[in-house]
């Protein structure tokens, strides 16, 4: 006799007819352990009792009394005129579970230089685009796709980034990524399987990039950023050097035309790869527009950018503009890590662009954050007098030097308390604080300014 199996595809339960257990006691002990072993969360509604019966090919009266057993034992909870629901069950002992995943806490004034303003992302205009991509992609656009990215966003970035960054980059140097961090990854994985050991990176810099670097097995030579940023006076020799030159992270000190020559002609020397984080680099308030780095020198520098200081990071899109040797190898990482970025997001970020919405949102925005960043300086100039502003030339933050002696750690707990949301850095023997304007509304900037000096000065 053919073994004939029935299984509910909504709970992943298999009924096994050659078991010599009645049907019900198998329902009842699959629905039990997925309680207990967390499969089945609480609150989850489950089947009817006549739908699942008839996915498993069972009488009506085997799921109701199985629920009626669980129901009574503790595992489900019934209520009349509602579904059957899964109760407040505590899991079986099993493997230690994953650190719960650090949430950002909320405060009254959002100082924090993390994004670009949330609330402020053009969801109609992007809701737009992803409706003409998904209207318009061909059923070949629908596949797995080129690890590189799809080759209308490559393009079209090509064609973006020479006209608003001066980047010199064709279509096929550019390799779409899920946001700065990962090209970083694939760059430093690269970079230390062909047998680099040294990465120059700025002092002070971005924790987050230097703990990929190190992951990667890198050594990092930390460099001094003054007042002209990336100092290049005696740079040692090195695979590749990390810089933020249009707006330097944290200190928002932009690199000098000079040293700008000077790290491309290091570069050359010592046959190694500039990768430059356009941190900031499309807000600039008090100055002539500064054109990537990698203009200057395509053949040294990887040019690394996203949408989470334009659009949002949640979208999670970024791009390599790569000296024509390393894009396929990059690419190769790129499909080996993840098969690549969704391909509708890319579309609908090429058609984004095409049509001038990215421009629109990003002059509506500079007009926005300077109005802010004004408001903040003079708040700042009055309420901390005595502390050096610095860094507002550009970007989404400005820094607030306070004096060697400050405890910054006590400073942010006391901000926190009255509500402030700041991040803080060190700089030249000072503690700095990171203070950013892009999720706190102009009027709010004052109290929140009064709030932070207070902290400070307790």
């Amino acid at each position: 006799m053919d073994r004939v199996d029935h299984f509910g595809r909504d709970l992943f339960v298999v009924l096994d007819r050659e078991d010599r257990r009645p049907l019900r006691v198998q329902l009842e002990e699959q629905l039990r352990d997925g309680v207990r072993d967390g499969r089945l969360h609480a609150g989850t509604a489950l089947p009817s009792t006549r739908a699942l019966a008839a996915e498993l090919d069972v009488a009506r009266g085997v799921v109701v009394e199985a629920y009626g057993q669980l129901v009574a034992e503790g595992f489900l909870v019934a209520r009349r005129g509602s579904a059957t629901r899964v109760a407040k069950v505590a899991p079986a002992v099993g493997p230690p579970t994953a650190a719960p995943i650090a949430r950002i806490p909320s405060v009254r004034f959002d100082l924090r230089p993390e994004s670009a303003e949330r609330g402020a992302f053009p969801r109609g205009p992007w809701l737009a685009a992803m409706r003409r991509a998904l209207a318009a992609a061909p059923d070949a656009d629908l596949g797995y796709g080129s690890w590189a990215g799809a080759p209308r966003l490559r393009s079209v970035l090509a064609a973006y980034l020479g006209r608003s960054r001066g980047v010199v980059a064709a279509a096929d140097d550019i390799v779409v990524t899920a946001g700065i961090t990962q090209a970083i990854a694939l760059l430093a994985g690269l970079l230390r399987a062909r047998g680099a050991r040294r990465v120059l990176v700025e002092e002070p810099g971005f924790w987050q990039h230097r703990t990929i670097l190190r992951r990667a097995g890198l050594e990092l030579v930390p460099i001094e950023v003054d007042g002209g940023g990336l100092r290049t006076d005696a740079l040692p020799a090195a695979a590749a050097a990390l810089v933020t030159p249009a707006h330097q992270f944290p200190t928002g000190a932009v690199l000098a035309p000079e040293r700008r020559a000077a790290l491309l002609e290091w570069a050359t020397a010592h046959d190694a790869l500039v990768i430059e984080d356009d941190y900031d680099g499309e807000y600039r308030y008090d100055r002539e527009p500064l054109g990537a780095l990698q203009g200057l020198g395509a053949g040294r520098v990887a040019y690394l950018g996203s949408t989470s200081k334009t659009l949002a990071p949640a979208l999670r899109l970024g791009w390599m503009a790569l000296p024509g040797a390393l894009a396929g190898a990059i690419a190769d990482e790129r499909g080996w890590a993840d098969g690549g970025s969704p391909a509708l997001d890319q579309l609908a970020l090429a058609s984004f662009i095409e049509r001038g919405e990215l421009d629109r949102h990003l002059r509506r925005m500079r007009l926005r954050y300077r109005r802010r960043r004004d408001r903040l300086v003079a708040a700042l100039g009055e309420h901390v007098p005595d502390n050096e502003v610095g860094g507002a030339a550009a970007g989404l933050h400005v820094t607030v030097a306070l004096a060697p002696e400050a405890d910054v750690d006590a400073v942010l707990a006391r901000a926190s308390a009255r509500g402030v949301g700041v991040f803080a850095a060190h700089h030249a023997g000072r503690p700095l604080l990171l203070v950013g304007y892009a999720n706190i509304a102009e009027e709010a900037i004052e109290p929140a300014v009064r709030a932070l000096a207070a902290a400070v000065r307790a």
